[in-house]
């Protein structure tokens, strides 16, 4: 095996538990890295033409400090990975998250850094409770100014992703459908295995699985494997063009033009799975007129249902994904 390359070994327990989830996080502290860096990112000159002025100088400074330009960062900037886990869980966990693990990621920079940067960082090790209240205000701050403004279309490109990616599995099987994750991602028996420029590992799973991560703003794939942490693997998200941070006003005013208002509405509001009264409300309409739209979408193949206990949850499908997203 390549030494570069890390090794997720996958027990029958571990490939039952392949998931995939989101992280605001993680695509909050790559944001950064584009910000300081971006002759690397083509892919967002679009959204920083219009971010790039936002930056909370203090806030801005300290994530650039945490993050890093490239290579290692903190784990404790990023909680697990979730299918519903928004920004506003994902900060309440930073505000909560241990400070010995926390101590451990702020040396690990340090060790990774030299002159200010290094002192800088030795003495927020030594301060962690202050460095995690510190960290989270500016994790917060940033997040307003970067990416707040951004999320409705940033989320709907994960969500197309993950659509693409769990009709591919079902379809295709398991391995197929990692194979296509990343050209540097590989299906083995027993294994994903994921080729980095900087590090190589084997990770025996055992029996935690695998949580698979799309992101916009990363340009490579990377990994989370030391413990307690969840075993992740990130990879670029489909569909990441220049234009991804266009306004959202130009899709709804497009989409309602091709469906009509109220089913243009509906597909919009399906950023979660809703069920038919839930439609409504969120549309202000009839819950009849609701179900009469969900109907048509459906048999359009935009719009799929689901039962979760006694009841029926309403889900974009990849297709409608995409058509939102577009």
């Amino acid at each position: 095996m390549h030494r570069n390359m890390v090794e997720f070994r996958l027990a029958p327990d571990d490939i039952s538990a392949i998931r995939f989830g989101v992280s605001p996080g993680h695509e909050l502290a790559h944001a950064v890295r584009v910000l300081v860096q971006p002759q690397y990112h083509p892919l967002q000159w679009g959204w920083l033409r219009r971010a790039r002025d936002q930056a909370p100088a203090r806030a801005f400074d300290l994530m650039r400090l945490l993050v890093g330009p490239d290579g290692y960062m903190p784990d404790f900037l990023t909680s697990t990975p979730g299918w519903d886990l928004g920004p506003e869980e994902e900060l309440a966990r930073l505000r909560a998250t241990d400070l010995g693990p926390l101590r451990v990621d702020v040396l690990k920079r340090v060790d990774r850094t030299t002159g200010t940067e290094q002192r800088l960082l030795r003495a927020m090790a030594d301060d962690p409770e202050r460095t995690r209240s510190a960290a989270a205000d500016a994790w917060e701050q940033c997040w307003d100014a970067f990416l707040a403004p951004y999320w409705p279309q940033l989320e709907r490109i994960l969500r197309a992703d993950v659509g693409v990616r769990s009709r591919r599995a079902t379809t295709d099987g398991l391995g197929a459908m990692v194979e296509t994750l990343h050209e540097a991602v590989s299906w083995a028996p027993h294994a994903v295995r994921v080729r980095l420029r900087m590090h190589g590992e084997v990770l025996d799973c055992a029996g935690s699985g695998l949580v698979l991560v799309p992101s916009v703003m990363a340009p490579r794939c990377s990994v989370v494997t030391e413990p307690p942490a969840q075993p992740t693997l990130f990879y670029p998200a489909l569909g990441v063009s220049e234009r991804w941070a266009d306004d959202g006003p130009g899709t709804a005013e497009a989409l309602a033009r091709l469906l009509g208002a109220g089913r243009a509405g509906v597909l919009l509001a399906l950023r979660a799975p809703l069920s038919t009264s839930e439609v409504a409300a969120a549309c202000g309409l009839a819950v009849s007129t609701a179900s009469h739209h969900l109907a048509l979408l459906s048999a359009a193949r935009l719009v799929d249902a689901r039962r979760d206990g006694a009841r029926v949850l309403h889900v974009r499908t990849p297709l409608g994904e995409a058509l939102v997203g577009g």
